[in-house]
């Protein structure tokens, strides 16, 4: 897994790495532009203008929440990434934190319409995302949504089967999210399937 040096060396050509991952349709950015609409549309359609963005990298969905004035609060730990994020969105409450620790100390206070993450979980494991998903679940207002999209399969079969057709290129560092092991800690969790390797999840607040 890249460390927050490697994501700073990595930032400048980030975006071009994922498009050229998208157009060609291939693990592990197959269906990137759909999971962003998806996420984009979802927002779009709801009251609510607080957004917090868990990963938020060079803010690719932020920036376009942003400039339909939502308020952005951003976590990620790369310095670099949240530059690029800052110079877009100048109003945006931006922090240089790793989310494996939950979310910033000076935030407890803070409660969001909206929590969102793409592409940036999958460097969790299992055990380390349950809690935190969990903790996010109780920063939520109470028509909110935290909305996950990433690498994700409705099966660990089905899971075994894109390893195994990816040879070389799967990741084995990454740990990505499947349906039916969310579903022993996470009831009504919903998943929203966009290519043969990417979904949106999404979990209502916890009262």
């Amino acid at each position: 897994m890249l460390d927050f040096k490697g994501f700073d060396l990595w930032a400048d050509g980030y975006d071009r790495t994922v498009a050229l991952s998208a157009d060609l349709e291939e693990y592990p950015f197959a269906g990137y532009r759909l999971v962003l609409g998806t996420i984009y549309d979802r927002i779009r359609r709801a009251k609510g203008l607080k957004v917090l963005d868990l990963g938020i990298g060079t803010g690719v969905l932020a920036k376009k929440l942003y400039g339909d004035g939502y308020q952005i609060y951003g976590v990620d730990f790369s310095e670099k990434m949240l530059a690029i994020a800052g110079e877009a969105m100048p109003g945006a409450q931006l922090a240089r934190w790793d989310f494996a620790r939950g979310l910033p100390e000076n935030w407890a206070e803070e409660r969001f319409d909206f929590i969102v993450s793409t592409y940036a979980l999958h460097h969790l494991t299992d055990v380390q995302k349950t809690p935190l998903i969990r903790q996010l679940q109780k920063r939520l207002n109470p028509d909110g949504a935290l909305l996950i999209g990433d690498v994700a399969f409705e099966t660990r079969a089905q899971q075994e089967a894109c390893r195994a057709a990816c040879g070389a290129l799967w990741d084995d560092e990454e740990h990505y999210f499947v349906l039916e092991t969310l579903r022993q800690d996470f009831d009504g969790v919903r998943f929203e399937k966009c290519s043969f390797c990417a979904a949106v999840l999404q979990f209502d607040p916890l009262g």
